[in-house]
């Protein structure tokens, strides 16, 4: 018995023995395999800060303008610009000197929104619609594709919310949206001063109406008609701003002082009432890889090491929304978005570009907008210098409607010391040359004669070619701006 209780207990410590070898054996595999890199991570939350940048951006933007303080409206009003921009940090970034613009946050969440336009007798107008990413839903451009513009007539286009079922009054343009938000849009061509009084007139024949405030009649037959300006009781106040409809200066600076937590914790906030659409499942499953899920505050990784890429990723995803993308067209150091603008689909980084630097970005049937900030030489522009720039008769900005050029400086502001605050183009006095070619003079003073002359800051600028209703050679590849020579 002696030597089997002796076997047992032998045999018993040599199994704990080992079970302790196999266990710090397990402790110390870890030290033998490198740990699982975080390297997607970073990627992942670049990818998302670029794919969720417009929706924050729009977000913002709408909080911004709605609501019942200096410079705001109700959902479903209008705000009418009542003058040309000023100079200065209180003007948007380029604003435009060529109309004065009408917009608005429709919400469409539990009914169509109605909005009636008035007939403009010949005056260049434009209109566009956009979704919370940037999409131009419905546009006057799309409708007038291939016609000179000159003008509108009246007409009402109705907002229809996603799975709605009705009836729409008759000769009603319908229009779905599947984000609850809409930013609604328009702009007046103006030669400015006395000319002002005629845009507010059409301004006032203006309607934004609910359906369930329609009648037989039209928006017009119902008090709770808003937006016309038509009896001053109704109009929003505050409504000085500049052309380009809603200034982006501070919603683009509130969304750039976001941290990560913010920005996504917001973005997860504005996906309940406005998703993507289905293409974008992909991009909806790497924002759940990071802890962003519509509708719940973000939670994104925050150990020590994982909160370092993620702010890596942040920082990475705000130098791609600021870098040209590579399909932008170019041409003698201009560069403008293509075709793809205002319908970007899975285009992420341009639709992100685009909002960026140029917020509610029309289609290029309704407006093709060209950037330059350097010469022939690839010296950045100066007002301390002279320069022209020479357009062939065959190359003059091909439009249906007609074009401006306006220089900002590099912040996009214009010139507080500008002698003149104007825009040149077709409809200001361009004078041609004989054979139908046309020479543009750029500079800080007036030149001598002073015709064809575009004002530009003293200091380093930009120049901004405007295109209202291009014509498809703006975007097709057989147009191009001519290049910024030095004199």
């Amino acid at each position: 018995m002696t030597t089997i209780h002796r076997a047992i207990s032998s045999y018993r410590s040599g199994s704990v023995l080992a079970c302790v070898a196999l266990i710090a054996g397990c402790a110390s595999a870890p030290s033998d395999i490198a740990p699982k890199s975080n390297g997607w991570m970073k990627d992942e939350v670049s990818d998302s800060y670029v794919f969720g940048y417009p929706l924050v951006l729009m977000d913002l933007s709408r909080a911004a303008a709605t609501g019942t303080g200096p410079g705001q409206a109700a959902p479903n009003t209008l705000r009418h610009a009542q003058s040309l921009p000023p100079v200065g940090a209180s003007s948007p970034p380029e604003p435009n000197l060529d109309t004065l613009s009408s917009s608005g946050w429709l919400d469409v969440s539990s009914e169509p929104v109605l909005v009636t336009l008035p007939d403009t007798h010949g005056r260049y107008m434009d209109a566009r619609a956009l979704d919370m990413w940037t999409n131009v839903v419905w546009s006057t451009g799309a409708a007038q594709a291939g016609e000179r513009v000159s003008g509108l007539k009246a007409q009402t286009i109705a907002f229809v919310p996603a799975g709605w079922k009705g009836t729409l009054p008759a000769r009603v343009k319908r229009v779905d949206v599947t984000t609850r938000y809409v930013w609604f849009l328009a702009r007046i061509q103006t030669r400015g001063g006395g000319d002002l009084a005629a845009v507010r007139r059409l301004q006032r024949g203006f309607q934004v109406t609910a359906l369930s405030d329609w009648d037989e009649r039209g928006a017009r037959g119902k008090a709770g008609a808003r937006g016309n300006g038509g009896a001053r009781g109704n109009e929003p106040t505050g409504a000085t701003q500049s052309g380009d409809p809603v200034a982006p200066g501070t919603p683009s600076a509130q969304v750039a002082a976001l941290d990560a937590n913010g920005f996504f914790s917001r973005l997860a906030q504005a996906l309940e009432d406005n998703p993507p659409t289905a293409d974008d499942a992909h991009a909806l499953k790497i924002l759940g890889d990071i802890g962003v899920h519509p509708g719940d505050p973000a939670e994104l990784p925050s150990g020590t090491k994982d909160a370092a890429v993620v702010k890596a990723g942040l920082a990475d995803g705000r130098t791609r929304l600021t870098t040209p993308p590579p399909n932008l067209l170019a041409g003698n150091g201009w560069l403008w978005v293509g075709d793809d603008a205002g319908n970007y689909g899975p285009d992420y980084a341009l639709r992100a570009y685009a909002a960026y630097t140029s917020p509610g970005l029309p289609t290029t049937r309704d407006e093709v907008r060209a950037r330059v900030s350097q010469d022939s030489d690839g010296h950045a522009l100066n007002g301390a210098n002279r320069y022209t720039m020479h357009f062939t008769a065959k190359q003059l900005p091909p439009v249906r409607g007609f074009w401006s050029i306006t220089a900002y400086t590099t912040d996009g502001a214009l010139d507080a010391d500008a002698p003149v605050r104007v825009a040149f183009g077709e409809r200001s006095g361009a004078r041609r040359n004989r054979d139908g070619s046309l020479d543009v003079h750029v500079s800080a003073e007036r030149p001598r004669g002073g015709a064809n002359w575009v004002p530009a800051p003293h200091g380093d600028f930009r120049l901004v070619l405007r295109l209202y209703a291009a014509k498809p050679q703006a975007t097709d590849g057989s147009w191009q701006p001519p290049a910024v020579e030095r004199q």
